[in-house]
């Protein structure tokens, strides 16, 4: 537990913007679960002085990436307040008594499967009803969200491929949220050509990067 002086309520509201996560609590999430140490600079704080222990601060950790995709700018602390799914874990640190308190709130996906751009073909060629859907998460792109942090790509089969003139994909890129796509997003390209389409996708499709 932690022990000290409480604060007054004003020193308690002082607030900063998101930040790099403090390395005190990057290895409490790598020790304690599993968080994989490349996966620690994607992820951002936001921190305040905590009103009940002197030396210690109250903090969040988010994906700021799935804020963006939410549509959701984090200023401070107090914006995650109503945007709790967002949260990935709370709780409390201190850097003088080198404790850490924290709280699982959501459960990430740090083990997505990165596909080959032959695997990625296959599942392109394998759409076969008029408007139907596959979709493949980017680490490169300017949508937002999802395990890689770029959104995703999402390939649909157009609906008028049917009327004799063979099949015919529309390209999109969308946001995701919650390991979904916001839709279908925005309509980059079409093409006749699953290769191609699946060499595109590959290009982008990769382990998260900075």
């Amino acid at each position: 537990m932690f022990w000290g002086q409480k604060k007054s309520d004003k020193e308690h509201e002082k607030l900063g913007k998101p930040q790099v996560i403090p390395g005190l609590v990057q290895k409490h999430l790598v020790a304690n679960y599993k968080l994989p140490p490349n996966w620690a600079p994607f992820l951002k704080a936001v921190i305040r002085r905590s009103v009940s222990e002197e030396t210690a601060s109250d903090i969040r950790v988010f994906d700021e990436s799935e804020a963006l995709a939410s549509k959701v700018q984090v200023n401070d602390y107090t914006t995650l307040d109503g945007h709790p799914d967002l949260i990935l874990y709370e709780g409390r640190f201190n850097e003088t008594s080198k404790q850490v308190e924290l709280v699982e709130r959501k459960k990430a996906n740090w083990d997505t499967p990165i596909f080959t751009q032959d695997q990625i073909q296959q599942k392109i060629e394998a759409l076969s009803q008029p408007g139907s859907t596959v979709f493949f998460y980017l680490a490169r792109g300017s949508t937002h969200g999802g395990p890689l942090g770029m959104g995703a790509a999402v390939i649909e089969l157009d609906p008028k491929h049917d009327q004799g003139k063979g099949k015919q994909y529309n390209i999109y890129t969308a946001d995701v949220v919650n390991m979904q796509p916001v839709d279908k997003g925005q309509k980059l390209f079409n093409s006749k050509k699953p290769k191609d389409i699946a060499k595109w996708v590959k290009s982008s499709h990769e382990g998260r990067m900075f």
